[in-house]
């Protein structure tokens, strides 16, 4: 097991913010491995994917005996790997008489296996044996289109794990906008049957159509190959539910002085600085004080009256 220590230094107390949570995640990284054996093909399936995400992969050339997918103990390595390199995907590689050029294409979720698909390469054809004019050659780090071509990716099982997994290990980076013009490359799957796919890499080449929408024409550069799906491993229902849990939107910032309850709702609370009433001046010309001299003359004026009315009775 990886041993986790306390980070003694600034350097490394940011690696650690890096890769602690967030409210929008980076991009995911794909971790590439190579098993017990492999063959020629399968090495040089495994360098050109590494070339596709370069800007966003790590690879591993040394083999490794203690990596089984699909086998209990047999994935302990590969959590290991993908928590020290912080990748969230893999691509790992072998070769055996039962299973030849096989590829097991994989998800992590909090660095345990999330999901797995197993698919075995056949009728590959690397890059280099493509001819097309080297300006139409995508650029490293643009974002890619993706075409589905078949039913089967949307009622046969494989194949919908099949194009999830796909389309997680290639989209790169999750972005709103895009802007049309940068643009320039396909990753083209067909169905074949209900276990085969065939998955082609194009560039995009836009041309003028006198609308102002441009016209797209597609350019075989590769590599391509047909994936057979031989085995795959679901998520189970907690686990997923886990994964897939979404926050509504942005954190709300906390309010001085504002508190919420159930019975009473938003309550505030506000603060009154004190008043200090004995320094304040007052004129003599104040309505009020006016109205107050009216009022005690007439009090005034009606007890001499009354006065009067009394000394003549008397009399």
């Amino acid at each position: 097991m990886l041993k986790l220590k306390t980070p003694k230094t600034h350097r490394a107390k940011r690696e650690i913010e890096k890769r602690a949570p967030k409210f929008v995640e980076n991009g995911k990284k794909t971790l590439i491995l190579h098993g017990t054996k492999t063959s020629g093909v399968l090495n040089t399936v495994l360098t050109q994917i590494y070339h596709l995400k370069r800007d966003n992969a790590v690879k591993y050339t040394k083999k490794n005996e203690n990596i089984r997918p699909f086998e209990s103990g047999g994935e302990t390595s590969l959590e290991f790997f993908s928590l020290k390199t912080d990748c969230s995907l893999f691509v790992f590689g072998s070769h055996s008489k039962k299973r030849p050029n096989n590829l097991v294409l994989g998800r992590m979720f909090d660095h345990h296996i999330y999901d797995l698909v197993e698919v075995g390469v056949e009728n590959f054809r690397p890059i280099e044996s493509f001819e097309y004019d080297k300006k139409l050659t995508p650029r490293i780090g643009s974002k890619p289109f993706f075409a589905f071509v078949g039913e089967g990716f949307e009622s046969v099982e494989e194949l919908k794990h099949l194009k999830e997994v796909l389309l997680d290990l290639f989209r790169g980076e999750v972005v709103e906008n895009l802007n049309l013009a940068g643009i320039d490359r396909v990753f083209v799957c067909t169905a074949l049957s209900s276990s085969t796919v065939f998955l082609t890499h194009c560039a995009l080449r836009l041309k003028r159509s006198g609308t102002a929408i441009p016209r797209m024409e597609l350019v075989e550069v590769g590599p391509s190959m047909d994936l057979v799906v031989r085995r795959h491993r679901l998520p189970n229902d907690s686990l997923k539910k886990e994964a897939m849990k979404t926050t509504s939107g942005q954190p709300k910032k906390k309010i001085k002085n504002v508190s919420s309850d159930v019975l009473q709702g938003k309550m505030g609370k506000i603060y009154i600085p004190d008043q200090k009433v004995g320094g304040i001046t007052l004129s003599s010309d104040v309505k009020g004080l006016k109205r107050e001299r009216r009022e005690a003359k007439k009090r005034k004026v009606g007890i001499e009256n009354e006065a009067k009315k009394r000394k003549t009775a008397a009399d």
